[in-house]
């Protein structure tokens, strides 16, 4: 048994005509015509059906751009990319983050005014760039600063080595193509190239509080009396909630359990824990495993998204010392409970 691959980052990036490399000639605009009288009329509404949100929005929205949101936030691009604009954004899916190497995605979240931004902001071109002002062969100067390059080739695009897999969605402030990888500018593609794996630095406790989004869960283990369990040889698969999704419980129900830290508050927390090491790969849809708890839960995959029980994994494979961590977006309770 072994679990969903996720966590990873990143931002769709865009193209700007004005940035494109001299050589490369734009396609002639389509002539207008006069439209039909009636179809005047659906104008207006043609027009308040027009996209009302921004891309940050437009992202979230699609429910595809998780871990990309989340580098947003964290690199503080979030009031940017809400700005005015515009701006055309290549956004990597969930999926394209999940395939960056084990560990990729923490470092850059560790780092995010650093090489997180810089990578974000090649992900971006200023302007409005549609998918029909691409050619082949042209260039445009990124955010960031270093140019992409764009390729065309019966009818499929790519930029720089990822492919476009959805264009032209628009926002009130540019547009987002969806790209299947994450793209890194030049002096980071250089290190990730000739960089070794990094190991894991800590157990699940350490990474845990090394990462900041789990407050709430290592509180939890500690009022438990479960620390030495989760620092111990393992290994452990460990399903852990984000502070949101503590704070999504119901009012009161935190406070109940930390009242009770040996009876229900330990019993739901061992249910987030299995015994081993699983990886994403490891699964399967409709695929069960037995918790420390006692009590099984149950995965499903499909469409590249996976659940535990009726949570979201939105990060995967997070590896440590004695075992692996998967982020999930909601708390799970046990049968019983």
């Amino acid at each position: 048994m072994k679990l969903a691959k996720s966590l990873t980052l990143m931002l769709v990036m865009a193209l700007l005509v004005g940035a494109c490399a001299p050589a490369a000639t734009m396609p002639p605009a389509p002539a207008v015509t006069e439209a039909p009288a009636e179809a005047a009329t659906e104008a207006p509404a043609a027009e308040a059906a027009a996209a009302t949100a921004d891309i940050v929005d437009t992202a979230i929205a699609a429910g595809n751009f998780n871990t990309l949101v989340a580098a947003i936030e964290a690199a503080g691009l979030v009031d940017t990319l809400k700005g005015e604009g515009p701006f055309t954004v290549f956004a990597p899916t969930d999926e394209a983050f999940a395939a960056l190497p084990a560990g990729t995605v923490e470092a850059l979240l560790a780092d995010p005014q650093g090489q997180l931004t810089q990578i974000l902001l090649y992900h971006v071109v200023p302007g409005k760039v549609m998918s029909t002002d691409l050619s082949d062969g042209m260039t445009a100067e990124t955010v960031q600063g270093s140019p992409i390059t764009f390729a065309i080739a019966d009818g499929a695009v790519k930029v720089n080595e990822a492919s476009v897999v959805a264009a032209d969605i628009e926002a009130s402030n540019g547009v987002i193509h969806v790209i299947d990888s994450v793209i890194l500018p030049p002096t980071e593609e250089a290190a990730a190239e000739t960089a070794p794996a990094a190991a894991p630095v800590g157990n699940i406790a350490e990474v845990a509080t090394a990462a900041g989004a789990f407050n709430t869960l290592l509180t939890a283990v500690q009022a438990a009396g479960l620390v030495d369990e989760l620092t111990g040889d393992g290994p452990f698969t460990v399903f852990a909630p984000t502070d949101e999704a503590f704070a999504a419980l119901p009012a009161g129900t935190l406070d109940t359990l930390l009242a009770d830290p040996e009876g229900a508050l330990r019993d739901i927390l061992l249910y987030h824990v299995v015994a081993g090491k699983v990886m994403s790969t490891d699964l399967s849809d409709g695929m069960t495993a037995e918790t420390l708890q006692g009590a099984p839960v149950t995965f499903s995959v499909k469409d590249g998204a996976v659940k535990v029980n009726e949570a979201n994994v939105v990060s995967a494979d997070v590896e440590a010392s004695n075992g692996v961590i998967h982020v999930i977006d909601a708390v799970i309770l046990p049968p019983t409970e």
